[in-house]
């Protein structure tokens, strides 16, 4: 299973309404995952999986 690091901004109608379809109600801080990316940058992000792809979707502005 492969995994992605997209930007909300960048984000597909489908892949949109697979993070609506999982988070309703919005996401809390138990939803959010933390790493830090190749650049040493600390990333925030929240899951959305499909069959062949987990798809972690970037905390931005928009998304707070």
């Amino acid at each position: 299973m492969k995994r992605i690091i997209v930007d909300y901004s960048k984000l597909t109608n489908d892949i949109l309404d697979l993070l609506v379809e999982k988070f309703p109600m919005g996401y809390g801080y138990r939803d959010i995952i933390t790493f830090k990316n190749a650049k040493g940058e600390t990333v925030r992000a929240v899951e959305v999986k499909t069959k062949e792809t987990i798809y972690l979707v970037k905390i931005s502005l928009k998304l707070e």
